[in-house]
């Protein structure tokens, strides 16, 4: 069930930075306030850099998305260890959430693919988009995450 949007080889050379730079939101114990907050840094971040610094952000955001990407594996696991204990209905919306999550992914994903290989004058448009996808995901992740827990009491 677990997708991976990257290669290996790209994956393997952000895996330090990933470690070092991002090393909280690596546990289970990270809170939605803290993946809002990581969100509205990144975004930020990501609305300051011009052209000229399109490697920095391209490297930053790629490492955010692979920490949703995480996020997103971690919380379909939990839902997959508690199937057996959720009733038929918990167990539909608990599907409905998991693909919608997913196909804010793939948005995610295509939007991010349109900024890595966006021209020098379409680079302030596409971060728009890609900031506009990004907080989508963001959201919609909280907001799984959300239901599930209160679901799970």
């Amino acid at each position: 069930m677990k997708k991976h949007y990257f290669t290996a080889i790209f994956l393997a050379s952000l895996m330090n930075f990933i470690q070092v730079g991002h090393a909280k939101s690596s546990n289970d114990e990270t809170t939605i306030k803290d993946v809002n907050q990581q969100t509205k840094e990144l975004l930020s971040t990501l609305k300051q850099y011009g052209n000229d610094k399109r490697e920095e952000a391209i490297k930053k955001t790629t490492a955010a998305m692979i920490q949703l990407d995480h996020r997103m594996d971690r919380l379909e696991t939990r839902i997959d260890n508690k199937w057996d204990e959720m009733d038929e209905t918990a167990r539909k919306k608990a599907r409905s959430t998991m693909r919608a999550l997913r196909q804010q992914r793939i948005e995610l994903a295509e939007s991010f693919g349109s900024l890595k290989n966006s021209s020098a004058s379409a680079w302030d448009h596409m971060k728009e988009g890609f900031s506009k996808a990004y907080q989508k995901l963001n959201d919609a992740w909280s907001k799984a995450k959300t239901e599930f827990d209160s679901g799970e009491k």
